[in-house]
């Protein structure tokens, strides 16, 4: 069978929702938006009922299955789709459609039957009140679960075995966003009848008796609700149903629409259009159900809500010194150091995006580390100039974990990027004919989408165990920015698993790299070993000699900083590894791999050149001048003027600021009329 279907298809290509160039990037974002918000509200969904003591129910252990299941299917269908909007052609391995097709079919069977479980879970709650914890025990609660997630193993097994059957040598096209059944069939060129049989067959059952089961639930729900004589009691006993009624409606509706009905009859138009109800919009939708129209769980998040806001509503970032002599001359130093780190970084990114000769695997990953390098240092560094310029650097609470949650993302993607550019070197040096089909556009994509998504499964787990923590202690940060172990210092709860969790995901994500990197350098040393000439050995090492230091450098003060618990690590030492690899860094990267690189050296020089001759290069050359001899003025003004209102705040009398503000008030009137005609010219 596998030489059969080697000699057919290798490889197919998804059309995806449109082929309208105009819709697709408006589209990438919708989606991208749409899955984010998928994956955050249903692994919060899971967390909080993990971590609420009070939510400990069969009904909420059932809910908790049921965000895992959306999740998961989410994942299996949306990533793919949107790699369509950013490719000509978004080309899927045999292998790996087969193993989508699986993955969705178990995760979309398990929904229907998960949702009939949870009909039956309303009905003992509600026919049987005092012995609903003996009937939904946790034992019967785990039956049901393994039984359900059976389900849809069975099914997805089936139709997997059937569909490897299929000969598929007609055009290589399907005609959806993803490998579902009926478009694959539409491809194949051997008899389709019993897959044809089994889909409808296997769709009716877990769509009519996943449907009966919740009909007869519904019906004996209302039967015992008209039983109950007070109409409070009685909107109470409805309410606990209405999140499960709208969820069953919009999945099962669509799924219907989709399904019951031959594939002759169906038209693909109209199977995407539904398909995308019940793969992207109805695991989005479900936490939000669930959330805003249940009680438990909005009381818990108010609770929540109200525990953090009696303890501490902001705090005071101490900053790098107290000593006020250091501060101005700091204050140049660091803004300095950022605006060559978003020069310097965006500066990168341009010069890749403008140059066709940089448009490789190597050049693509170094883009995406100075994007990286950006962001973190622009969450950090603002922040920390403000410390400078005011007597109390207050920063709300909110604002505290949302610049922790960013700065975390960034540095855990930075390091898994480091590696992924280590492995890139490997695969450069040891097999230069097949770089660019290992190191395709595709696998290049999928290592930063991995890279990005190690930072935000990191940072998510260690923001959500951050906000369990009760801040009631000083409110003074003993850092310039909301780094763990400082926070952590300031809480009077119980920090033991925070202090876990950073070690072990310190660990791993320093570890891991490290590994990643170490290997990838040894055999990249054992490949150059065997060139035979000196020159060549030479040019091998000096391509990876810009990132051996990038990685000394970032590595090196990140385990000092981490891989250590925070009642062995000064909080003197950690600001000064945290000032390298949060603000240094991120300066220096750009620089090594710009002055120790060739091509990076000729692209630039190739660049100027066409801004000497191009008119238009011209014209963006004026304005991006003129943009900076206005912009980098007015901010060493508003920063003059920042230091100023400082000093006259200090003033006790009226007069005396009064008098202070005068002397500076003829001077802001000439600064605002030149600015203003300047920049609108």
């Amino acid at each position: 069978m596998e030489e059969v279907n080697d000699t057919a298809v290798a490889e197919f290509i998804l059309s995806g929702l449109t082929k309208n160039p105009k819709l697709q990037l408006p589209l990438f974002f919708i989606f991208l938006g749409v899955y984010l918000v998928t994956v955050v509200g249903n692994m919060g969904m899971v967390i909080l009922i993990l971590f609420s003591s009070q939510l400990h129910t069969p009904m909420y252990y059932l809910l908790s299955s049921l965000s895992f299941i959306d999740c998961c299917q989410s994942t299996v269908i949306t990533p793919k789709m949107l790699v369509n909007f950013v490719t000509e052609k978004n080309v899927i391995p045999y292998p790996e459609c087969i193993a989508q097709f699986y993955f969705f079919g178990a995760f979309a069977v398990a929904e229907c039957h998960m949702l009939a479980v949870m009909a039956y879970d309303r009905y003992v709650a509600i026919a049987n009140p005092l012995l609903y914890n003996v009937t939904m025990s946790y034992q019967i609660c785990l039956w049901m679960i393994a039984g359900v997630y059976g389900m849809g193993l069975v099914s997805a097994t089936t139709h997997t075995v059937f569909l490897l059957r299929v000969l598929f040598c007609k055009a290589n096209i399907i005609r959806h966003y993803f490998c579902d059944l009926f478009p694959l069939l539409e491809l194949s060129c051997s008899s389709t009848f019993i897959n044809e049989i089994l889909a409808l067959s296997f769709s009716a059952f877990h769509i009519i008796a996943p449907s009966v089961t919740i009909l007869s639930s519904y019906i004996f729900i209302i039967v015992n609700i008209l039983q109950i004589q007070s109409t409070g009691g009685r909107f109470k006993a409805f309410s606990t149903c209405s999140s499960h009624i709208m969820a069953v409606a919009i999945f099962f509706g669509s799924t219907a629409f989709m399904y019951l009905q031959p594939s002759s009859v169906s038209s693909l138009g109209q199977g995407k259009l539904s398909s995308v109800f019940y793969t992207i919009v109805v695991p989005m939708l479900n936490p939000m159900i669930y959330s805003l129209r249940n009680k438990d769980v909005k009381s818990f998040q108010k609770r929540m809500e109200e525990l953090n806001n009696t303890a501490v509503a902001e705090f005071i970032l101490s900053g790098l010194t107290e000593n006020p002599k250091l501060q101005l001359p700091l204050f140049l130093i660091f803004l300095g150091v950022y605006l060559v780190t978003v020069m310097g970084n965006m500066g990168m990114i341009i010069l890749i995006l403008f140059s066709s000769q940089l448009h490789t695997p190597m050049y693509y990953l170094l883009s995406s580390l100075s994007f990286i390098d950006c962001c973190q240092s622009t969450v950090i560094t603002p922040k920390m100039l403000v410390n400078f310029v005011t007597e109390k650097n207050v920063i709300p609470y909110s604002e505290c974990i949302a610049r922790f949650y960013f700065f975390c993302t960034f540095v855990v993607a930075e390091c898994h990027m480091l590696a992924a550019m280590a492995y890139d070197r490997y695969v450069a040096i040891a097999n230069p004919l097949l770089y660019n089909v290992t190191m395709s556009y595709q696998v290049c994509l999928w290592m930063i989408a991995g890279v990005y998504g190690m930072g935000l499964v990191s940072a998510t787990a260690h923001t959500v165990f951050l906000l369990r923590l009760i801040f009631c202690k000083t409110t003074i940060i003993n850092h310039f920015f909301c780094d763990l172990f400082p926070l952590l210092e300031l809480s009077c709860s119980s920090i033991f698993i925070n202090e876990i969790l950073a070690l072990s995901f310190s660990a791993f994500n320093i570890i891991a790299p490290v590994v990643t990197i170490v290997s990838s350098y040894i055999f990249i040393i054992v490949n150059i070993l065997q060139i035979q000439s000196t020159g060549g050995r030479s040019k091998a090492f000096s391509t990876c000699s810009s990132h051996i230091m990038a990685v000394a450098i970032f590595f090196g003060s990140t385990a000092f900083m981490y891989l250590q618990p925070s009642s062995v690590s000064s909080l003197g030492q950690s600001k000064l590894s945290s000032v390298f690899y949060a603000i240094v860094v991120p300066m220096l990267n750009p620089m090594i791999y710009s002055l120790r690189n060739k091509d990076v050296k000729v692209s630039f020089k190739k660049l100027l050149k066409k801004l000497a001759c191009s008119n238009t290069y011209i014209e963006l050359l004026i304005l991006f001048f003129g943009t900076l001899n206005i912009f980098l003025p007015i901010l060493i003004i508003n920063t003059s003027y920042i230091f100023i209102k400082a000093s006259i705040l200090r003033i006790c009398s009226t007069e005396g600021r009064s008098k202070a503000l005068s002397t500076c008030s003829s001077y802001i009137s000439a600064v605002a009329v030149f600015y203003d005609s300047t920049a609108f010219i």
